[in-house]
Parts: structure tokens; sequence; C-alpha cells
């Protein structure tokens, strides 16, 4: 006789050690809509995380569904590699018109694999294939993924040390930081670049996230940005911008490098490229660095066409005009005015704040904290992860879609959780 287990069990007995997500928020999930998921005692969780940004439209958004659904159900064609569909067509179609073609963007699109890493390999070696340079130039705090080139340029310590062989041909700088509080962030890079015995080979290329999300919302500048492109362009290296995790919207415009009115050489998209959570990347590159040779850089799932067809209808419902950027950057400013009045309101420094569009941070000086307020946010029924290099930042991801009154509890109970993890003084500050 077979003993039926907990339906939990399962999780801890055939599961790897590896899952992590699912500590922080001890749930069995089984339904999703829109801004908010249930468990499977119908439970709901306001989900302000997003899918680590993947849901930049909510969950089983209801116009993306619909076109998924229809293309399923005419069998159309699910699995081609990067043989030609008719659903690889539409969507590339659409991208030229709603997105390449307004912004003056000269990109040629290639399909790399099915997830952000790959778009970042691909930047990678097609940098170097088109230089003829191994080095690789990237900046503290940075995040582009867990294959080990990805991890090569990302500076969590954890996270690289996980690769177990030494992560080579790259080199951190600082990310848009200032020593003196005066000069612009590149003294220490230039200076590296033109000394003989400065030990620094020339980089192909130079990789930057404009806003870092797992390294801690770290926003960079306009004019740093600015100041990077001219530096790329004067010394001969290519610009790689790496806007997984802060394109299609979350910081407003759909590439969060508009604002800077800079133009990459190299741009790697996924996450909430497809819309609808499935997997899909992308890599935009000028067309001169179009030099693959066929089949060079190449994948089984790189071609999922029901990611295109999700794609497609992502671009046509919210990017043939501009309202969606409008919204979002005006419930930004909705966040921001709401995370000051909490960080205003504690005993104490107050928390940093810092974020664009919808993505937000709160700075703890103690990094438990974070946690500690993303726990209490998870009983209270919110989402929340933490981010930074010791988790001291809470993070902020609403779909861009959010309702106005979700947004608004949402916020309410970021601000409880903050104030009920609150710590008593100790008993000698007490007197």
């Amino acid at each position: 006789m077979t003993v039926a287990q907990p339906a939990s069990d399962v999780f801890e007995r055939l599961e790897s050690e590896v899952r992590s997500y699912c500590r922080g928020w001890p749930a069995v999930f089984d339904r999703a809509n829109g801004s908010r998921l249930y468990d499977e005692n119908d439970r709901p969780y306001l989900d302000f995380f997003s899918g680590a940004g993947a849901l930049n439209y909510g969950h089983n958004n209801p116009v993306l569904k619909r076109a998924l659904l229809d293309y399923l159900e005419r069998d159309g064609v699910a699995h081609a590699l990067d043989m030609s569909t008719a659903a690889k067509r539409t969507f590339l179609e659409t991208f030229q018109d709603t997105v390449l073609a307004p912004r003056d963007l000269p990109y040629k699109v290639m399909f790399p694999g099915p997830a952000g890493t790959n778009a970042v390999e691909a930047a990678l070696k097609l940098a170097r294939k088109v230089k003829g340079r191994e080095a690789v130039v990237f900046f503290t705090n940075a995040f582009h993924g867990m294959s080990l080139g990805s991890l090569a340029v990302t500076g969590n310590a954890f996270k690289r040390a996980g690769a177990g062989i030494p992560l080579v041909h790259a080199t951190p700088m600082p990310y848009d930081e200032r020593p003196d509080g005066r000069e612009p962030g590149f003294l220490w890079f230039e200076r590296l670049l033109a000394s003989e015995g400065s030990g620094l080979d020339t980089p192909a290329a130079v990789i930057v996230e404009t806003v870092q999300g797992e390294g801690g919302i770290n926003v960079a500048r306009a004019e740093w940005l600015r100041g990077l492109a001219d530096l790329c362009r004067r010394r001969d290296m290519l610009l790689i911008v790496d806007d997984i995790q802060m394109g299609c919207g979350r910081t407003g415009a759909f590439f969060s490098f508009e604002e800077a009115g800079i133009t990459p050489d190299i741009v790697t998209l996924a996450k909430s490229v497809s819309g609808y959570g499935l997997p899909m990347a992308l890599t935009l590159f000028r067309p001169e660095l179009d030099i693959w040779e066929p089949g060079e850089h190449n994948g089984t799932f790189r071609g999922f066409n029901p990611a295109f067809v999700t794609a497609t209808a992502a671009l046509e419902e919210y990017w043939r005009d501009g309202r969606l950027e409008k919204q979002t950057l005006a419930r930004g400013d909705q966040v921001e005015q709401a995370l000051l009045a909490v960080a205003a309101d504690r005993p104490g420094p107050a928390p940093d704040v810092r974020g664009r569009g919808l993505a937000w941070g709160m700075e703890f000086a103690d990094p438990s904290r974070a946690t500690a307020v993303c726990a209490r946010a998870f009983e209270l029924g919110l989402l929340l992860e933490t981010s930074g290099p010791e988790d001291q930042v809470a993070k902020l991801f609403p779909p861009l879609t959010i309702g106005d009154e979700e947004l608004e509890e949402g916020l309410a109970l970021f601000g409880r959780a903050v104030r009920e993890t609150e710590r008593p003084p100790r008993s000698a500050d007490r007197s």
C-alpha cells in the first residue's frame, strides 16, 4: 500500500537544494491573474515581484492569452529552431514598426536562446569576434547571468563562487561613482586605458546595466552613461547595454537607455520581451557587427514560436502609442513619494530610496532588515524580494499594468511591513 505524502513534501524530497524563491515564500501557488497570485488555499498575494521582471504586463494578461490560445488551437508551429515561420515574421515586422523604427535604431535581431544569459553570452562572443580581443570591462555590483561568460562579468561574489573555476578576461570598474564628489567616474578607467603599465588589456567591449536590478536598484545618471558611450567611441570599445531586466518598459521608455540619449552597439533583451513569461531572448546589434557564420551561435530553443505570438501581441497592445510609458512614469512618481514618506517616518537614519519607472528599492543599514521586511510582507500577502550584494535592499517591482488601487494597496502593505519589523530600542537607549 502506498502512503500519500503531503503535497509540499515532494519539493523537499525530490527537488535540488539550489531552489531559492520558495524558501522565502512558503506557499504552493496554483493560479495567477493580473497583479495577484493565489495559493492552493485560494489565498491571494499581491505581486510586487513580477517574475523578476518577466511579467511586466501581469499574469495571464487577457490580450496576450487570447493570442496564444488562438495560435495553439489552430496548431501553429511551436518549435522551429531558427527556421522561418509566420509567427517569427510577424514578430520581426511588428518589432521593427513599433520599437526600432520610431527610435531610429538600426539593429539586426538575433535569437540566441531562451534565457537572458544566452543573450549576454552571444553579445560577449560577438564583441570579441568583431574586435579580436578577449578582455571585457564590467561594473561593480553588476549581474548579467549564471552561465560562465555571464558570470565572469557579474560582480556578486556568492554567484561567482558557484562557477567552480577561475572567471577570466573580465575587469571590474566602479559603477557611477565619483570618489571626490565632483569628477566623473571614468578617471581611473581612462588612466588604465592610457597607461602602458596598467596591466589592462584593451577591452573588446564594456557591458553595463543602466539600473542594476539584482545589484541593489543602483541607478546610473544619464550624464554618466553618455560619458561611458563617449569613452567607448574614443577607445574603440563596443558598448553593450544589458536591458534584460530593465527593458520592455520597466523604467518608462521601452529601452532603459533612451533617457540618456545613447545608442549602444549591442543590446540584450529577455524576461518581458515575450510579454507572458514565456522564454525568449534577443541580442540586438548594429548591422556592421553581424559577422557571424551560419550556425556559429545556436541553440535548440531559440525559435519558440508561442513566445513570438505573445511578444507581438504585447507590442501591438502597449507600444503603438506612448500611454504605457506615461503611465509607468506617473506611477513611478507615486511609488517614490510613498517610499520617501515611509523612510522619513522611521526613527534614526532614513533608509535610502532609489529607482526609476516601476523599479524601486529601499536600502537598510542593517542588511537583515530587508529580509525581515520581505518576510513580513509575505505574511501580509505581498510578494517582494531582496537585492544587493548583502540582500540589504527591499525591491519593489509591480507589473506595469497594475491598477491604481492595487498599487496603493501594495505600498500600504510595504509601509506596514517596514513599521512592524522595526526593532525596539535597547534599554540603554530608552533613558
